[in-house]
């Protein structure tokens, strides 16, 4: 398994269907080893989910989406938030992905918590954004906030089949 370079991700933009959709500003989003995803959506979680044993038994909690003011900002009280980026990623069979917060959020005393991004997956992603800053966060749509690196797999898998195959296309 190895980490993709900023060349090799290049050549992954390049191709169709390329490796990412919607880059905010392409120079400024890919960095030596990955590519930062940006900002579109935040709601609030404004009810409780549940995840059983069995598939049928999992749903999802309920959504209050979150307006952006007049300068395309958002202050948000400590707090659990789901984002949703601007991206869509989408995986060949030969790669998979991890995302970390940016650095800048955590010495915020903000984190991204986020699940992997398994071979063959193609949406526009969501994570959890928690704000654990007494104080509070401000933020912009479109800023940078989480970093995804890819790994190259030793060989291609069938690919991800789950319940959020493209998702929010």
């Amino acid at each position: 398994m190895t980490v993709l370079s900023r060349r090799e991700i290049e050549a992954l933009l390049a191709v169709q269907p390329p490796l990412l959709e919607g880059l905010v500003s392409r120079e400024e989003q890919l960095q030596p080893n990955g590519v930062d995803l940006t900002l579109g959506e935040v709601a609030l979680l404004a009810g409780p989910g549940q995840v059983g044993a069995a598939a049928q038994e999992r749903s999802l909690s309920a959504l209050a989406p979150l307006a952006f003011d007049g300068l395309g900002y958002m202050t948000l009280v400590p707090g659990c938030y789901l984002v949703t980026f601007n991206e869509v990623v989408r995986l060949p069979r030969g790669l998979m992905a991890l995302g970390k917060p940016r650095s800048s959020l955590l010495r915020c005393g903000v984190a991204i918590h986020n699940a992997v991004w398994d071979a063959g997956y193609e949406g526009r992603s969501q994570a959890l954004m928690v704000v654990y800053n007494p104080m509070g966060f401000r933020l912009q749509r479109r800023a940078r906030v989480l970093q995804l690196v890819f790994l190259r797999l030793g060989q291609e898998t069938e690919g991800y089949q789950g319940r959020f195959q493209k998702e929010n296309l």
